[in-house]
């Protein structure tokens, strides 16, 4: 299977060059068939330039501003049978990769795949408040699932689709900004396969949201858009706020 990672990029000069480098990393010493697509959001500053620093990072743009835009974007430029949707502030930390080709090498039924987050620039009690943020969010899947029979759970920025599950259902909803464009994509291929999220896929992020807006706040929106996608069929929130703005 190849592998295709999608990295929207607006304004990540600062972020950028760790995310590639850790993929390169991962990449170094191995037989798999990976590329990588930067999609150029709207960037104002060195984003492009850094990315086409890279031998072998396929740069494309898109010049409407907006991450949901961007993963389409970057989905119709791969190549991938497998499609990893993560961010440019993301760092890969050893074994992701294997853990991506077993898991959907065990089960040709598998859509999805998605896992936690781990914030490396926020304190671990920050860390440890957001592990309990996710039980609370896998319990509640569990509980839809039985009592619903509806929804599914991924992370948007750590999440891998099988390329023929998305075009099943038709790709990503470019019409949402931001909040529940992970819900939405999770119970549309839910469809088309299982969609599995593991606390043995985590990956490591900045936590630049929850300090800009708080941990509280964010995970309150995270859980209402996450609620409101699965029994709405669409977000509760029309806009994001830009954190890098």
């Amino acid at each position: 299977m190849k592998l295709s990672f999608i990295i929207p990029a607006y304004n990540e000069e600062g972020c950028l060059g760790k995310c590639l480098d850790s993929i390169l990393g991962e990449m170094y010493g191995t037989a798999t068939d990976v590329e990588i697509i930067v999609v150029n959001n709207a960037s104002v500053d060195r984003t492009r330039e850094i990315a086409l620093s890279y031998r072998g990072v396929k740069v494309i743009d898109e010049p409407r501003k907006g991450l949901v835009k961007a993963r389409q974007a970057g989905y119709k430029a791969a190549a991938g049978d497998l499609i990893a949707n993560i961010d440019a502030d993301n760092i890969l930390p050893r074994g992701w990769m294997k853990k991506v080709f077993e898991e959907f090498s065990a089960d040709e039924r598998l859509a999805a795949l998605s896992g936690p987050l781990i914030y490396y620039d926020l304190p671990r009690i920050v860390n440890i408040q957001t592990k309990i943020f996710y039980g609370l969010g896998y319990i509640a899947n569990v509980f839809n699932n039985l009592i619903f029979r509806k929804g599914a759970m991924l992370q948007g920025g750590n999440f891998v689709a099988r390329r023929s599950a998305l075009e099943k259902v038709g790709g990503f909803d470019t019409g949402i900004d931001f909040f529940g464009e992970d819900t939405d994509i999770a119970c549309r291929l839910r469809e088309a396969g299982h969609v599995k999220f593991t606390f043995k896929l985590p990956i490591y992020s900045s936590g630049r949201r929850l300090a800009a807006e708080g941990i509280f706040r964010t995970g309150l929106r995270y859980a209402v858009n996450y609620f409101w996608v699965i029994f709405f069929k669409k977000p509760y929130s029309k806009k994001s706020t830009d954190i890098r703005g």
